[in-house]
């Protein structure tokens, strides 16, 4: 798998501007937290350490402003300043604010809507599965408008893993022990076509996917689909699940599935890793 990309370098983008209050409820309004939740906010832009002057141009604080309200969210433990150098980034503490409320929420219902934010910026029917025994369970999937593929994968759907794109983006991030009782479990539905299961032959299917942190191929269950999986890896660095994308190969190039979809697809796989962690298990409750 790729190595985690380096810090974005900042750039300069308009105002983000402060928040704006009904005039009726301005008066019970303390200006000055607006304004260090601004500067909180100003991480959100896709540079993960800022320098005063980069925090200052992206809220459209002035310079002694912005100074004071660093100044109080590094007392305060929610910014932290980088050793040996003028740059800021957020602390551990300020993500725990938003990975605690996570943990109250069904994980289930934390997939639908970065599933459809994916589905919105790619224009491709976008799934989530995870791994029951040698099964991949399909827990969420999301189409693109009114398009409708010429499979239709339900919530609830089980497949064995090792046949299917999503469930081997997942065994090849799986340690060996797991991967063994994957492979061995007996399956609930055998799939019609029959694929190599052997070691010899999956063996370096897995550890292609393992070298590039995704799967791009021809749906098993259509030659007019492809698909992109990628992998959702907790900090352990095995799999809980998988992302997939499919799209009609007469309108998608590999090359532009991947331009498309692989950064926005890897981006709701930490995402969703995130909120697992946040509750504690890498469990999901299936649809009843």
């Amino acid at each position: 798998m790729a190595l985690p990309a380096k810090s974005m370098p900042f750039s300069p983008s308009p105002t983000v501007g402060l928040p704006r209050l009904d005039p009726k409820e301005a008066k019970n309004s303390v200006q000055s937290l607006a304004k260090g939740l601004r500067v909180l906010e100003c991480f959100s832009t896709g540079a993960d350490e800022m320098t005063l002057s980069e925090i200052a141009a992206a809220s459209g604080l002035d310079a002694g402003t912005t100074f004071r309200m660093l100044n109080t969210l590094v007392a305060l433990g929610y910014v932290a300043r980088i050793p040996e150098s003028r740059r800021f980034r957020l602390s551990l503490k300020v993500l725990d604010l938003g990975f605690n409320a996570i943990a109250h929420r069904d994980l289930r219902a934390t997939v639908r809507p970065l599933l459809q934010s994916l589905v919105d910026e790619v224009s491709e029917a976008a799934s989530f599965a995870v791994l029951e025994d040698g099964d991949v369970f399909y827990i969420e999937r999301v189409r693109a408008g009114f398009t409708r593929l010429g499979v239709d994968i339900r919530i609830g759907t089980t497949m064995q893993a090792h046949r299917t794109s999503i469930g081997r983006a997942i065994l090849a991030f799986l340690p060996e022990s797991r991967l063994e009782r994957a492979l061995a479990a007996p399956p609930r539905h055998p799939m019609p076509t029959v694929r190599p299961v052997d070691r010899a032959s999956l063996d370096p299917i897995l550890a292609a996917i393992r070298a590039d942190g995704y799967l791009l191929e021809a749906s098993a269950l259509s030659t007019e689909l492809r698909l992109l999986v990628v992998p959702v890896v907790g900090a352990d660095g095995w799999a809980t699940g998988a992302i997939s994308v499919v799209a009609p190969t007469t309108q998608s190039s590999n090359d532009d599935l991947k331009a498309r979809a692989l950064e926005p697809m890897r981006a709701a796989a930490r995402h969703i890793a995130r909120a697992q962690e946040a509750n504690g298990s890498t469990s999901f409750v299936a649809a009843s």
